[in-house]
């Protein structure tokens, strides 16, 4: 059976088990398609949370990043892992308690106030539709390869699959197609990772194998894996993959992604599913586990990627020689490159005619000398798009045909339970927020369902379209979505949880200073609505050297800034709200809030 063939059955069967559940699941009720009717057990939701979070970003584009930069990177693992602990102990249970579907809800009761219930609705898509781009994006890079045809049409697809379980499932759909994304994802993750990790250091546990030494018969034999991938590196030009970079960036990225994930709305509203308070602390502790499953193995995935990549190309070091076109016609090792190719993420170019592809750092002084005595003409290597790195990596380590199928259902479950789960934020947020609680507060149960349901559609609409032409790669792209989240939504509502005194101009002109800088500053590097080639200043710009992605966290200080100064400035909130963020707070305190 050929690869496509296997690929396609095995996608297949996924899709096939994803919509038996939608059905089996589909959502009849408000309270089913918001919240699954509450009644969905920690264990579970767990599962279904650690799917929802562990999206295209995590899967398809972090080892990759990782694979590229190194240590820098590994600030994703940090950011993210620190930032779901913060939201588990800080955020989900007082949220629970309040008894709400969404968060725009909770703001709009907590500060007592439509407009700020509006703000909270508009930062809520902002950050949706930019999170659910890297998303579809990740997604159509899956499709495109297993299923051999441009990305664009890859997304394409993505999206009527996405289409046809989230919007007939709603919450309900969603959770139970999520446990089984999850059991597909991990273990497309874990399986190739293990035999990739056997295959160059003999250790079976891909993270032990990270520190172990290079397996007889491979490069470096008797070394160990980072050492050995060092000095290629080096070779070639680039810099150590163990090399640190500047630490008040890597710090402050990392607080961004801490508090934009604290902050991110699609996870948030898992914790209002369970029947309890109690089960959203226990939700919390169980999608901490199977989180760490692939956590614990993506920093290996990454370093034996990069170095399954360049041993491709410079088998023998700096003194060996290139890969030849020929190779790559003829020899079943290289196969994997010419698929890739056909996708449009990899490309190369002979550019001295010599028949070989040069793959070296061509802006390195002492590359430069020796690719001068030996009559290079630059990196020949001349696309390599970071996003095919875990999907391909089976294939560059020549595995098994059903370890690639495998892969390619992984990484497609991955991108397609968080696209979902965003969808779902920004469907609730528009029918549940909007139309039901500010524009027809007298709409039936029916008419909302409905309004639930084309604003998903609706979502998923804008999210193709802007995920054919994304601001970067999927992980990069999800760093700018954490950066509007840790801006707007997480100091509301921590403010709201914890300050009696925060009304509702101090949030409602607080949102907005985090919002509205933020986008400011994201707009005029990245371009107007993320149109390439509109970027207004250039990265020699940057206030004070500070990059688009790590702004969340200044953004955060003026909201934090603007809400306190205008809170104190104007009324204190009624006594009423006084006494309910208080009873909140308190583990045995008395009121409507209490354990609903």
């Amino acid at each position: 059976m050929d690869q496509t063939t296997l690929n396609i059955i095995v996608v297949g069967l996924s899709f096939a088990l994803y919509f038996g559940i939608a059905i089996w699941a589909r959502a009849g009720s408000t309270s089913e398609f918001y919240a699954a009717g509450r009644g969905v057990n920690p264990v579970v939701n767990g599962m279904a949370t650690a799917a929802d979070w562990m999206s295209a970003a995590s899967f398809i584009s972090m080892a990759g990043l990782i694979a590229f930069s190194g240590y820098t990177n590994s600030l994703f693992l940090m950011g993210w892992t620190g930032g779901y602990v913060l939201m588990a102990m800080l955020l989900a249970p007082y949220l629970r308690k309040f008894g709400k579907y969404t968060v725009p809800e909770f703001i709009g009761d907590r500060y007592y106030s439509n407009t700020a219930r509006v703000v909270a609705v508009v930062s809520l898509i902002v950050i949706s539709v930019t999170y659910v781009i890297g998303q579809m994006t990740g997604a159509g890079v899956a499709f495109s390869r297993f299923l051999e045809v441009e990305s664009t049409t890859g997304l394409f697809i993505a999206s009527a699959v996405v289409f046809v379980y989230a919007v007939l499932g709603g919450m309900k759909g969603i959770t139970y197609t999520q446990v089984a994304q999850y059991v597909v994802l991990i273990i497309a993750y874990t399986i190739p990772a293990v035999f990739i990790s056997l295959q160059l250091t003999g250790n079976p546990i891909p993270g032990l194998g990270l520190f172990s030494t290079m397996a007889e018969g491979q490069v470096g034999a008797g070394q160990h894996l980072l050492v050995t991938l060092d000095g290629l590196l080096t070779d070639l030009g680039f810099n150590e993959y163990t090399a640190g970079t500047n630490a008040w960036l890597m710090a402050l990225y990392t607080l961004s992604l801490m508090i934009g994930t604290a902050g991110l709305p699609h996870v948030i509203i898992r914790f209002f599913t369970v029947p309890k308070v109690a089960d959203a602390r226990w939700s919390a502790g169980w999608a901490l586990v199977f989180i760490a499953l692939l956590y614990l193995t993506a920093p290996a995935v990454g370093a034996m990627a990069r170095l399954n990549i360049t041993t491709q190309f410079w088998p023998e070091g700096i003194q060996g020689e290139a890969v030849s076109l020929e190779t790559i016609e003829n020899d079943d090792a290289y196969d994997w490159m010419a698929t890739w190719q056909a996708t449009g993420l990899l490309g190369w170019e002979d550019k001295n005619g010599d028949g070989r592809i040069q793959y070296y750092n061509d802006a390195n002084a002492d590359m430069q000398a020796l690719a001068a005595e030996r009559g290079w003409a630059g990196n020949e290597l001349t696309n390599f798009n970071r996003d095919i790195l875990v999907l391909a990596n089976p294939e560059i380590a020549n595995l098994p045909g059903w370890v690639v199928a495998l892969i390619a259902a992984g990484g497609i479950a991955a991108a397609l339970s968080t696209a979902a789960g965003l969808l779902l934020a920004i469907s609730s947020a528009i029918s549940h927020d909007l139309i039901k609680s500010v524009i027809n507060p007298n709409i039936s149960e029916r008419g909302e369902l409905l309004a639930a349901r084309i604003s998903m559609a609706g979502a998923i609409v804008l999210a193709t379209y802007l995920g054919l032409n994304p601001p970067g790669f999927a992980a990069q792209v999800v760093a700018l979505a954490f950066g509007l989240a840790a801006a707007t939504l997480f100091p509301v509502l921590m403010m709201g949880i914890f300050s009696k005194r925060m009304n509702s101009a101090g949030a409602t002109w607080g949102m907005l200073a985090g919002l509205i800088s933020t986008c400011l500053y994201l707009f005029l590097y990245l371009g107007w609505f993320f149109i390439p080639g509109t970027n207004m200043l250039t990265a020699d710009q940057y206030l004070f050297g500070i990059p688009p992605t790590h702004f969340g966290p200044i953004g955060a200080v003026f909201n934090f800034a603007v809400a306190y100064l205008v809170s104190n400035a104007t009324a204190a909130p009624p006594k009423e709200i006084q006494d309910l963020v208080e009873s909140v707070r308190i583990p045995r305190g008395a009121g409507a809030a209490i354990n609903k």
